[in-house]
């Protein structure tokens, strides 16, 4: 049962939505349903995308005083991405973390985060490795902006947008494909007309998983269909509900040498990139989860327009996993801990937005005005493992490989917890034309962010620790933006702008509230940004931006105590260039690069002399470029190459990965108008690397060599 306050905000979000529904049911006239003339979609050619979803406006990128990233579904296709990592290491100023093996994490701008993930511009931050079978592109929003994503985002957002039904065609498209390990994947795409004003839109997804990596596998599948239907000629009504399925194994990589320290750090352990430090099988992980969704689009004449927008989710999720916490493999022993845990996560969310665009005097807006309320409860449990061998939830024994693992249970709960979250948020923005080559954006957000938690736990332990298991806290933060837009001819804009966000105590997962933060303000980041955008035609476009980002009152894990939390202040000063599209009609590119800084801003002393910590999982440098160059309308060929500086594991320093440099290849041969042929290698010259890690001794190893064979076919 909602309380009486949460039933009278729901009723303020949607009663005009319900009147405008109620009369376009009234004036309901015939009209085929295209998408693409009411919702922003993503007017693409090729590489490109001119607008974003995840705005909540149809501004054009060129006039949006922010770095987006956007990689199109022709893009994610012509190089084989099979998952959210894959893409993002092909977008500057983002890195990939390891993510523990069981879900997608990542570092935007040196903020690390399991949470700032969208869809179709609704929070969507259960700990999973998001699918992409069913986008028409992906978004990489960066800096923060709470205005229009509210809480969170510190670095920035990634927002997948799914694709959607229309009518005017009937197609059913085949994607299969399979690796040199035995991977393969199955998509299927299909759109049908259901009536004269509406069409269904299936998409389906089958793949197993393989690697090098031993005892590694799995497998997922998931299934998303969408209605869509005109009521009137200006009123649209969407419908969707997508059911995932993912059982694979936890891999967390490989140690490190013993003895790494801050200012001379150790390396990940070689000659041991196989090898699986875990059991095969006690490390698993699996994701049952369902996403309903309904949307409305109405426009009132072509200045006016309101859409709204509710979804429901439930998320299954349990990993357990054995994992390497030390090693010396030169005396021959390797040290294992290990847990056990269970989420069961409720998500509810409406959103309303208003979009105006009107004119007072010289001066032209663009208007955004929105609403948006969330329910979230969560359910979490963790239990340790215990070794016979130890009596303890660590063990070191002798190695081998594989390893042959001392007898063990997950028997005590270390972690109990429920939590319920109500987040009331309400936004303004004004984008503002001053004549033809200036413009002007600033707008506001006041979330209120109530959480309460019940930690049963501490409740079965007594109060006498100043801790009776009821935790709670409520937080009112207003969030600013602000930018400026210079367009000295219209394909070219220079902006400037400031954005903040805050992040509540409880953290990316509502699981960090104790009776220590709960009286600690939130987390606080602050972005500084001026940049260049240049459309050189419409299907190329070059951008480039320098910035600042500072986090106050930020958390990361105590490197010498996982269990322990630091408070650290930081500070990103960045540079990142992106040249993205169609060079001529044969050429498409996607290049980029970003130089980070991130280091915290509390001065610390080892042995006498200051030293600053680097972040974690932070290179310095990154480089990627894509090319597709058609020689003939049937063959065309592709080369890519990434390059990776080198990186801390930790906050420690103790431990670095080295820098490196791998090149993807691929081959296109149409065979007719129905079939086409690809092949894709990726690390083509089989080089060895560690791409990225959790901590000091959970590092993952690169793929050698590795060729994927696709066809695909449209019926």
């Amino acid at each position: 049962m909602y309380k009486l306050r949460e039933t009278l905000f729901l009723s303020a979000i949607l009663a005009p939505t319900f009147m405008v529904v109620h009369a376009a049911e009234e004036e309901k006239t015939e009209k085929v349903y295209v998408p693409q003339e009411i919702v922003v979609t993503g007017e693409k050619q090729g590489y490109v995308a001119i607008k974003s979803a995840g705005l909540k406006t149809d501004i054009p990128l060129l006039d949006t005083p922010q770095t987006v990233s956007v990689i199109t579904n022709e893009q994610i296709l012509d190089q084989a991405f099979q998952d959210v990592g894959d893409i993002l290491r092909y977008t500057p100023g983002v890195s990939v973390n390891q993510g523990e093996g069981h879900r997608d994490q990542i570092s935007i701008r040196g903020q690390n985060t399991t949470a700032d993930f969208f869809l179709d511009g609704v929070r969507d931050d259960v700990q999973y490795f998001r699918p992409l079978y069913n986008l028409d592109r992906v978004e990489v929003h960066k800096g923060p902006n709470a205005l229009i994503f509210g809480r969170g985002g510190g670095g920035g957002n990634i927002n997948r947008v799914t694709k959607t039904p229309f009518a005017g065609d009937r197609f059913v498209n085949m994607n299969s494909s399979v690796d040199s390990f035995g991977a393969y994947q199955v998509m299927i795409d299909g759109n049908r007309d259901v009536g004269d004003d509406s069409a269904v839109r299936l998409n389906v997804l089958a793949e197993g998983f393989n690697n090098h990596r031993d005892f590694f596998d799995g497998e997922r599948y998931a299934f998303n269909p969408t209605y869509a239907t005109n009521l009137t000629n200006d009123t649209t009504i969407q419908l969707s509900y997508e059911y995932i399925n993912d059982d694979r194994v936890v891999d967390r990589g490989v140690p490190a040498v013993a003895g790494g320290v801050f200012g001379n750090p150790a390396s990940p352990v070689s000659g041991f990139t196989d090898t699986f430090f875990g059991s095969p099988s006690a490390n698993e992980t699996t994701l049952d989860a369902h996403i309903l969704r309904g949307r409305i689009f109405h426009d009132f004449n072509e200045d006016h327009q309101v859409n709204a927008t509710i979804q429901y989710a439930n998320f299954d999720k349990l990993y357990q996993n054995l994992f390497a916490v030390g090693s010396n493999l030169a005396a021959n022993s390797v040290t294992l801990d290990g847990y056990r845990d269970e989420t069961d996560r409720e998500n509810l969310i409406m959103q309303l937005n208003f979009l105006s665009d009107i004119t007072t005097g010289p001066f032209k807006h663009k208007l955004l005005y929105g609403a948006e309320y969330a329910n979230q409860k969560t359910d979490n449990n963790r239990r340790d493992s215990l070794f016979a061998a130890s009596n303890d939830d660590q063990v070191t024994f002798a190695f081998t490989d594989p390893l042959n693992i001392p007898a063990f249970t997950f028997p005590v709960f270390n972690r109990n917890r429920t939590s319920e979250a109500d987040i009331y948020s309400l936004y303004f923005q004004d984008q503002i034309s001053i004549g033809e080559h200036f413009q002007l954006i600033g707008g506001l957000r006041l979330d209120r962010f109530d959480i309460d938690v019940v930690d049963q736990i501490e409740i079965n332990d007594g109060a006498a620790d100043g801790n009776d298991g009821f935790l709670g806290r409520t937080d009112t933060e207003l969030s600013p933006r602000l930018g400026a837009i210079y367009k000295p001819i219209e394909n070219v804009s220079f902006y400037a702008s400031y954005s903040l966000s805050f992040l509540p105590r409880s953290g990316d997962q509502f699981l960090t509230l104790s009776s220590t933060t709960e009286s600690l303000a939130p987390e606080e980041f602050e972005n500084y940004e001026v940049g260049a955008k240049w459309d050189i035609t419409r299907g190329l476009s070059f951008t480039t931006s320098f910035f600042r980002l500072n986090r106050t009152n930020g958390t990361t894990v105590d490197p010498t105590n996982v269990g322990n939390t630091l408070l650290i202040g930081s500070r990103t000063d960045g540079i990142e260039l992106q040249l993205l599209g169609q060079v001529n009609d044969k050429w498409q590119i996607n290049t980029g690069y970003s130089f980070l800084d991130a280091k915290e801003r509390r001065e610390r002393t080892v042995s006498g002399v200051t030293a600053v910590r680097t972040l974690s999982q932070v290179p310095e440098h990154l480089f990627s470029i894509w090319n597709r160059y058609d020689f003939t309308p049937n063959f065309g060929l592709g080369l890519g190459v990434v390059h990776q500086s080198q990186q801390f594991t930790s906050i420690s320093n103790a431990v670095e990965l080295p820098n490196f440099t791998r090149v993807d290849a691929a081959a296109y041969y149409r065979v007719n108008n129905k079939i086409n042929v690809q092949l894709n290698v990726e690390n083509l010259f089989d080089r060895d690397y560690f791409p990225a890690a959790h901590n000091d001794n959970n590092i993952t190893t690169g793929e050698p060599i590795n060729a994927r064979l696709s066809f695909n076919i449209d019926f």
